[in-house]
């Protein structure tokens, strides 16, 4: 049998943490959504200044890195290029630029979400926050 792993409430609390921090010290008001390998939600920040509708928007982009299992980027370039076909699916609300999964010793344990800025600024934010979760993990 092999073993799983999974983000436990404080790994949760470290990647929304570090999320924060970065945003904060940019000056970027964003929504951060962190979900299990499965999308489900863990926990939904809103931060001062960030926008109602980012909520709905971070928690969409965490979900579609997850349960696809590679960053949202890569869906939305594929749209971008002409494949249409994605915009049919549910997940496609969460296929732009600044979701992330979070990946463990090879395994998707879950995902992060961002909105509010850019989306490549949403991006760097989650990027950052599971960096800095990893390296806490050696």
């Amino acid at each position: 049998m092999k073993t799983k792993h999974y983000l436990t409430a404080a790994d949760v609390e470290i990647l929304v943490d570090a999320a924060s921090q970065y945003a904060t010290e940019h000056s970027f008001n964003v929504s951060i959504a962190v979900v299990d390998e499965g999308g489900t939600l863990l926990m939904m920040k809103r931060m001062d200044g960030a926008s109602v509708l980012s909520t709905e928007i971070c928690q969409e982009k965490a979900k579609s890195a997850a349960v696809s299992r590679r960053a949202t980027k890569v869906s939305e370039d594929m749209i971008r290029d002409g494949k249409i076909g994605f915009l049919t699916i549910n997940a496609a609300k969460g296929m732009l630029e600044g979701g992330e999964p979070i990946v463990y010793q090879g395994q998707v344990v879950g995902a992060v979400g961002i909105s509010g800025v850019q989306s490549f600024q949403d991006a760097e934010i989650a990027q950052h926050a599971i960096q800095q979760f990893l390296e806490q993990q050696t």
